[in-house]
């Protein structure tokens, strides 16, 4: 299957290095290009694209707003078939790009990245993963805690209301950071349990991916930052 690609960046230098990666590969191909926010949402009206490596710092429409406007619908709910967002940054822990996160983004990328580790987002965020590892979650969660609202209200519980038991227990070993190997440590199961655990989780609740569970459950006053247990 070839993975459509759009192109977001008002550098037309890194779109190009970009573009020559990317084309190399065997299942990829660059569908469209922008140069901003405003243009990339003018192209998907017409192109049909898989996954979008959005640059953050834009003019007219920068990667954030163009995020929440291509990922969630106006009652800020997750638009099932949209693409898959990769979000480009200079520096870790971009503030910018843990909002994009919150606007529905998959995951973020240094624009310095390697190319077999840029492909191989690509490929995952594709494939429904999500592009930000368990520890960076957690030191999101931690460094951009101000970025969240502060929740109104006593913790949350009827959030997880359409989950069992166990995954009640895994969504919030998820929401503190943990991998499938370390939540199946903790709870004594197979990894490939946990993993489907984490999916129907997913689907029951309407996220795209586990970043989005952190942030659900930061909202909902099921953890906070700094929290480890």
């Amino acid at each position: 299957m070839t993975i459509r690609v759009m192109l977001v960046d008002d550098q037309e230098l890194l779109r190009t290095g970009f573009r020559m990666i990317l084309q190399s590969q065997g299942d990829i191909e660059i569908a469209a290009e922008a140069g901003d926010g405003a243009q990339a949402l003018e192209k998907l009206r017409h192109t049909a694209v898989d996954v979008i490596l959005m640059d953050v710092r834009m003019p007219r429409l920068d990667g954030v707003q163009a995020t929440r406007r291509i990922c969630l619908a106006e009652d800020g709910s997750p638009l099932p078939d949209a693409p898959h967002v990769l979000i480009l940054t200079t520096f870790d822990l971009d503030e910018y790009a843990f909002a994009a996160l919150k606007a529905g983004a998959s995951g973020f990328l240094l624009k310095d990245v390697p190319p077999t580790e840029l492909v191989a987002a690509i490929r995952a965020v594709h494939g429904g993963d999500a592009v930000v590892a368990p520890t960076t979650t957690r030191r999101m969660i931690d460094r951009f805690a101000e970025v969240l609202p502060t929740p109104q209200s006593g913790p949350g519980r009827d959030t997880l209301g359409p989950l069992t038991e166990r995954e009640r227990e895994v969504f919030l070993l998820v929401a503190q950071g943990l991998s499938n190997g370390e939540i199946a440590a903790r709870l004594v199961l197979s990894e490939a349990t946990v993993k489907t655990h984490v999916g129907r989780i997913l689907a029951k609740l309407g996220l795209r991916d586990r970043v989005q569970a952190v942030v659900l459950a930061y909202e909902a006053g099921l953890i906070r930052a700094g929290a480890t247990d």
